[in-house]
């Protein structure tokens, strides 16, 4: 087909992937762009497993369970990519330059390979954050339920212009 031609293309084009799609769109995403195309790219997931129905008194659910992250699933699902999580747990007006007065805030990430977390850390780093590295592919475990805190203020008060910060002695 010609529009699968594009989509490898593009993920073929491209040194670097990000992953910003709807958490369960992202798996059949994956499969589009063709495994093939992503293989020994770095692919930032942004994604959470953000499940399809209504949040329950501001609190999201998801599809997944404390036991497998939505990241882990994708990594499986194209094992030659080198996934990165980052930017999972703050909303878009933050991404670029979080101008806090705390300082700036923290990104959390986790990966299997340290040379594409590198490449990511070297970017959140432009963009003005602070990085927190919290291991392999797994930690994503942790770091995707963090949605559902970041949203909580959002949903229950109308504050979305936050973001967490790891504070170390």
């Amino acid at each position: 087909m010609e529009d699968e031609g594009r989509r490898e293309d593009t993920t073929k084009w491209g040194e670097l992937v990000v992953l910003a799609v709807k958490g369960t769109a992202a798996e059949s995403v994956l499969d589009l762009a063709g495994a093939a195309s992503l293989a020994g790219k770095t692919v930032i997931d942004t994604c959470n497993p953000i499940a399809d129905q209504p949040p329950t008194k501001g609190v999201l659910h998801y599809f997944t369970t404390l036991e497998e992250s939505l990241m882990e699933r994708l990594q499986k699902r194209v094992p030659a990519a080198r996934f990165v999580k980052a930017f999972s747990c703050v909303g878009h007006a933050y991404m670029v330059n979080p101008d806090l007065p705390g300082g700036p805030p923290t990104m959390f990430t986790c990966g299997n390979d340290a040379g594409a977390k590198d490449e990511v850390k070297r970017i959140l780093a432009q963009f003005g954050w602070d990085i927190e590295d919290l291991g392999g592919v797994e930690a994503a475990r942790a770091i995707e339920p963090l949605c559902i805190l970041w949203c909580l203020p959002g949903f229950i008060a109308n504050r979305w212009t936050h973001a967490y910060k790891v504070l170390r002695v």
